[in-house]
């Protein structure tokens, strides 16, 4: 089937059989045996695509020709008309010639699968009504011959121009130009060789085919031979420096700019090169194929064309010659079809092609082109290739802009959109030329998807699954014969679709053309009040149709330069008409709308009237329109706006129109501007509900808040009185009422109070209308009560209704300490955003966990530190609460501080310690997520956590944090430092875990304190039992997603093996980190200890167990050992050796005190001998000159012969620095070095002072090492004596300084 999707898209499907016409010769001429070879070669092959997907298939475009070729078969189809048996009418497309296109002798060889390469349809146009005359379709063979027939299949013309074979065949036709300054393209035909560009001119092509057919129909109607053409003229151009070519587009001519001129002048002919004083035309050619992958030619306009007369004059001569009778046999179609063709005795002479060299191209070695589609405008194209890309060109300045990626095999195709002369009208620039938005066709069979995409960098506009064997027809050229003088006489004539609904008697037609006629009027802004009103009233009694009027009546109420008299006066009219017509004929609804709108415009005059007696400033007519339109809003007004179709609006208009409605007929009265009472009776007598009247008023109060707080006293009582009148209306409170029961009246109430962001007027209206109500129960309840008791004075009114007031106001002043704490301003630059509005039902919603979720957001707003918020807790517990009035009064100008502390005692289990901890760490760890880089989150996250004392909430949440959050950025640190065998680079923590380098070092800290916070919970939920959570009574009602403590309870528990074996991974990583150590982490664990990471903690996974392998225990010791010696390089502080003490060391950072610790139960973990690690800390101290924290450390050191072999060679590397390497050596050293003896002298001399790291240590603090030495060494160690002369030789020298 074909389907047609766009005006030049076609997509031809192979895949159903549903063709209109009969296929049985067709398909069984294709399925012949006439050549057994080719079938036998498919058999052994296997079973190939479908037969449609080899052939050559051609649209023209009109669309009204399609023509199907295979080998050297071909089939004509026609687009015709036919009635199917229901009566419809449909497009079908008929077979209107079949058969074998004329071959010569000697092709054979090349009748493989495509003796026919490519074929295209032409339109030629030259009727006076600017359809097309007729079809010429073109055939190129792969001898070289390209063949015009008619859409009957009868041969035209046929003429070698090239001997190899066709590759492509491209028309390009006239184009009317947009604007003045584009380039004039005429009409051509253009035929690819594999190294040649065949270009034929398209005029002189239609005069030639124009008279080759007439000739052709003389022939057959006096049954005479006909007389071979003239051959073509054409232009042939030798492509060079370029591989291999498999397609092309001809652009047309193109004249360069003056300095495009000079610049390629300049590279083509260097310095002194001359330039034109015009730049020349030149014809532009696009190739792909390879090497390059895209080329650009550019031949220069000169060569002589020749001239129409000598064309005509040359077909003229070969008319009236018989010389050429004889050649009949030319036409394949005049023989028998199973005669063979006549055998050309002569060779056809073929001109040789003029060298083209390549201006430019786009070189890629690897990439070869398949195709490409020139836009309509050819300014871009469209190229694909073998590497499955499209890549869109910039033909002018020749590069590649865009490129889509995933599209094998993909075909190209373009739509051109003008756009709507409508939107022109009243657009800024509708006096400029029409534009056009050009869109790409991508069709890629390989996913049966049709796409569009609006160029350049526009992106996907539509997609359409069309199936996986298809075909994109897209001609890309139009009529041809057309010039700059056949197309001045063309008018465009747009028919308005409505016109086609019936005959030219139709009253919908006129109805539509007055209807616009008003909408123009409407637009119109200098339009007199009494003109508008009169052509109205012509305008709405002309139309007949009832919705058609309705319509244009609600057109112009919404209008907002209409005065009201005047709409009032139109609408007046309209009623009166419509009520003077038989009832049966008049729109119900038409009706309605008249006496709605009606009663709404009395409403607002009289109103209006009330204002201005009270001397109340006039509304603007602004605010009438929203009057007027506040039926628009999906709100019932009763009878007024009964049968009113609705429309929907925005949340936001429709507040706004009942803010602005509220503020016309209820802000006067609620600032004691306006007569309350003659106010509601004017309401109460335009027929509105009460209910609509009080959500109005609400709305108002609640919106104005700011202006109500200004003049609480008036307006609260003057609230008060128009409660009591509205309730009092018929229709507000049922009579039925039971005081036992909630009313829906003061339900209204209660809810708009609960939705409302806006707590104090919120709470100040709650307080007004628990009054009123109050008044009016206890009045019902003491009335019936009278009859029965004489003391009725004494009883009190108890009901439900009164319950739910004191639980609202209850909740509205727990509300309006909450706003008030949350809008506190955040300090400057603080992150966080906005600070979130609450409101009861926000509240409610959010669950139990919602209260402490929005004070945890405020938390983070503030950058309140975890022990900041710890202290201001523990104040409230020593703080006695207040009045709640006296609170009320003071909370606008209390700190934050005690605001806090305010907050916290209105909602004591809501917002107990733990469960603010609670959600302030779950805070700033989703904070810390989104920005990783800010390390500063998650650690006070685990700082939050920490300060949860009840272990099954800390076990839970350190559980979920995990999971959720950590362990995926855990692991992909792990396997990065593991991949590059150390600490990694910026660069390469940025690309795997998703931070810097610095930014992974705190998180790996983290890391590990929360691990450690969740094996001390874990050990800890069996001495304490599961807390129980609770809410404040009057939040009883929550209902929403379960909090953070909730879900923390809902927790399994853990594996503690595992846990302590993802510590003991995050220590070695986050000292790799912290040290810059060379380390691949996971190869410091057997197969068992890789395969337990990264599991989930509840899991029982099988865990290392018994001594380790010697040379993973050897690899751990040098890790521990390197860790150590970069602790103590981080420490170093030279100044502090001379000092009395060890100052104290930061709690965090290289500079911990608690490193060497960590490093001593890491190796007792991995199974490292500790008191190796604590004899190299000692012996690094000492190195590094820290004597006094290595004398501190040696206390814990068990082996002492083995520290004290090792201090001695440290300790003759210090004294052979001090008497043999110093730069300053005296004379009484020298004296010294001369009385040692030879024993000491020696190996004093074999000492290495290089090796220490602060060799200028004062040697008070050498003898005290020497006499460390002398107290640890057995006095029958085998150094001991060349100990005792180490200690004489310091203080001999130290005597001598």
């Amino acid at each position: 089937p074909v389907f047609i999707g766009f005006p030049c898209l076609v997509t031809f499907s192979s895949t159903d059989n549903e063709l209109s016409w009969d296929t049985s010769d067709w398909e069984s001429a294709w399925d012949s045996g006439d050549n057994k070879e080719e079938e036998a070669e498919e058999e052994t092959t296997g079973k190939s695509g479908p037969w449609l997907q080899d052939c050559v298939v051609s649209l023209s475009p009109c669309s009204d020709l399609l023509v199907v070729a295979r080998e050297h078969k071909a089939v004509f189809l026609s687009a015709k008309w036919r009635t199917d048996d229901s009566g419809r009418e449909e497009m079908t497309l008929a077979v209107s010639w079949t058969g074998t296109l004329s071959t010569e002798e000697g092709a054979c060889m090349y009748i493989l699968w495509f003796i026919l390469t490519v074929n295209v349809c032409v339109c030629i146009s030259r009727s006076s009504t600017g359809r097309p005359d007729w079809t010429c379709v073109v055939v190129g063979f792969t001898s070289g011959h390209v063949r015009f027939y008619t859409e009957n299949g009868v041969l035209l013309l046929a003429q070698l121009l090239h001997e190899d074979p066709v590759l492509r065949l491209k028309c390009r036709t006239y184009e009317i130009p947009r604007h003045p300054g584009v380039t004039e393209q005429h009409e051509e035909l253009s035929i690819l060789y594999p190294a040649a560009l065949v270009t034929i001119d398209g005029f002189s092509l239609f005069q030639s085919l124009r008279a080759c057919r007439n000739q052709v129909a003389r022939a057959a109607a006096a049954g005479s031979d006909v007389i071979q053409p003239p051959p073509l003229a054409y232009k042939k151009w030798g492509l060079q420096d370029m591989d291999t070519i498999v397609d092309h587009s001809s652009v047309g001519v193109m004249t360069l700019c003056v300095f495009d001129q000079m610049k390629n002048a300049s590279i083509l002919g260097g310095f002194n090169a001359s330039v034109k004083g015009s730049p020349p035309a030149m014809s532009q050619y696009i190739t792909v194929g390879g090497g390059p992958y895209t080329g650009f030619y550019y031949a220069v306009e000169g060569s002589s064309q020749p001239l129409l007369s000598h064309v005509a004059l040359a077909v003229a001569s070969k008319l009236t010659s018989a010389l050429f009778s004889a050649a009949s046999g030319w036409l394949g179609w005049n023989k028998n079809k199973h005669e063979e063709e006549a055998v050309q005795k002569q060779k056809p002479k073929v001109e040789p092609a003029t060298p083209l060299g390549i201006r430019f191209g786009l070189p890629d070695s690897r990439r070869h082109g398949e195709s490409i589609c020139l836009s309509p405008c050819n300014i871009l194209a469209g190229v694909t290739d073998d590497f499955g890309r499209v890549t869109l060109l910039d033909l002018a300045r020749g590069i590649t802009i865009r490129m889509w990626k995933g599209y094998r095999d993909a075909q190209l195709g373009w739509l051109q959109v003008p756009e709507e002369r409508g939107d022109r009208e009243f657009s800024p620039s509708a006096s400029l030329p029409r534009r056009h938005a050009l869109f790409l066709v991508i069709y890629a069979p390989r996913r049966g998807i049709l796409e569009i995409w609006a160029m350049q960098q526009g992106p996907r506009v539509g997609a359409f699954t069309v199936g996986k064997h298809c075909r994109l027809l897209y001609a890309g050229y139009r009529l041809m014969g057309v010039n700059s003088v056949t197309s001045q006489g063309w008018q465009t004539v747009n028919i308005p679709f409505h016109l086609a609904l019936s005959d030219k008697k139709s009253e919908r037609a006129k109805d539509m053309h007055l209807l616009k006629r008003l909408t123009t009027l409407l637009r119109s802004r200098e339009v007199e009040p009494d003109i508008l009103e009169s052509e109205a009233k012509s305008v709405l009694l002309d139309i007949k149709h009832p919705a058609i009027k309705k319509q244009a009546l609600e057109s112009l109420l919404a209008n907002k330069n209409a005065p009201v008299s005047c709409l009032t006066n139109i609408t007046c009219t309209l009623y009166d008409t419509l009520k003077q017509q038989d009832p049966e004929e008049v729109d119900t609804d038409l009706l309605q709308l008249c006496s709605s709108q009606l009663k709404l415009l009395q409403l607002y005059t009289d109103i209006q009237q009330l204002h201005s007696a009270a001397g109340t400033e006039a509304c603007s007519e602004d605010v009438s329109r929203h009057v007027h339109t506040y039926k628009h809003t999906g709100v019932n007004i009763s009878d007024i706006t009964h049968g009113v179709s609705t429309l929907h609006k925005s949340r936001l208009r429709t507040l706004l129109l009942c803010v602005f409605t509220g503020n016309f007929l209820f802000w006067g009265c609620l600032c004691g501007k306006s007569p309350l009472h003659k106010v509601c009776d004017t309401l109460q007598q335009a027929g509105i509900s009460p209910q609509q009247l009080l959500s109005l008023l609400l709305n108002v109060w609640l919106q104005r808040e700011k202006e109500v707080l200004q003049k609480s006293e008036e307006t609260v009582r003057n609230l008060h009185t128009l409660l009591i009148a509205l309730s009092n209306m018929k229709g507000a409170v049922e009579e039925s009422w039971d005081p036992q029961s909630v009313s829906p009246w003061w339900q209204q109430v209660r809810s708009t109070c609960i939705q409302s962001h806006n707590a104090a007027a919120a709470l100040l209206a709650a307080f007004v209308a628990h009054r009123a109500a109050k008044a009016s129960i206890t009045s019902l309840i003491l009335s019936a009560l009278k009859t029965a008791f004489t003391t009725w004075s004494e009883w009190e009114a108890v009901s439900l209704e009164l319950e739910q007031w004191v639980v609202c106001v209850r909740q509205l002043e727990d509300v309006l300490v909450l706003q008030t704490l949350l809008l506190v301003p955040p300090p400057q630059g603080a992150a966080g955003g906005a600070a979130a509005q609450c409101s009861i039902k926000t509240l409610l919603e959010g669950g139990t966990g919602g209260i402490a979720d929005s004070v945890s957001k405020w938390v983070f707003r503030h950058s309140l530190a975890p022990e900041r918020l710890k202290e201001i807790l523990q104040k409230r517990e020593d703080k006695e609460a207040e009045q709640k009035s006296h609170l009320i009064q003071t909370l606008s100008t209390t700190f934050f501080p005690e605001l806090l502390v305010a907050v916290c005692q209105r909602f004591p289990h809501s917002l107990s310690p733990d469960l603010l901890f609670a959600h302030c760490c779950w805070e700033y760890v989703v904070q810390w997520n989104k920005d990783p880089e800010e390390g500063q989150y998650l650690c006070w996250a685990v700082e939050h956590l920490k300060l949860v004392s009840s272990p099954h909430i800390q076990l839970g949440i350190s559980a979920m944090m995990w999971s959720t959050f950590i362990v995926k950025r855990f692991s992909a640190a792990a396997f990065l430092m593991e991949k590059v065998g150390k600490a990694p680079k910026d660069r390469l923590c940025r690309r795997d875990v998703g931070m810097g380098d610095k930014a992974v070092t705190s998180f790996l800290g983290c890391c590990v304190q929360l691990l450690q916070i969740l094996m001390e919970s874990d050990s800890a939920v069996e001495e304490v039992s599961a807390p129980e959570l609770s809410v404040e009574e009057v939040w009883c009602g929550a209902e929403g997603p379960a909090s953070i403590a909730e879900l923390a309870l809902e927790q399994r528990g853990v594996h503690y093996p595992l846990v302590q074996h993802h510590c003991l991974l995050a220590s070695l990583l986050h000292a790799t980190m912290t040290f810059s150590l060379k380390v691949k982490p996971l190869s410091l664990f057997d197969s068992k200890g890789k395969n337990a990471f990264f599991r989930d903690l509840t899991t029982i996974q099988l865990m290392p167990s018994g001594d380790m392998d010697p040379g993973l225990v050897s690899l751990r010791q040098e890790f521990l050992l390197r860790m150590l010696t970069g602790w103590v390089q981080a420490i170093d502080d030279p100044s502090s050796s001379s000092s009395a003490g060890c100052p104290p060391l930061p709690s965090s950072g290289p500079k911990a005190d608690w490193w060497p610790s960590l490093c001593l139960e890491l190796g007792s973990l991995l199974q490292v001998n500790p008191d190796i690690l604590r004899r190299h800390l000692v012996c690094e101290l000492y190195n590094q000159g820290l004597d006094l924290r290595a004398e501190e450390v040696m206390l814990e050191v068990e082996d002492k012969d083995v520290l004290g072999s090792q201090l001695l060679v440290l300790t003759g590397q210090r004294l052979s620095y001090s008497l043999l390497h110093s730069q300053s050596q005296t004379q009484a050293a020298m004296e010294l070095l001369a009385r040692l003896p030879p024993t000491l002298c020696t190996w004093l001399k074999a000492m290495d002072p290089s090796e220490l790291r602060c060799p200028l240590v004062p040697l008070s603090q050498t003898s005290r090492l020497v006499s460390r030495l002398i107290e640890i060494l057995p006095e029958n160690h085998a150094q001991y004596s060349l100990a005792l002369h180490l200690l004489e030789a310091v203080e001999a020298l130290t005597t001598e300084d």
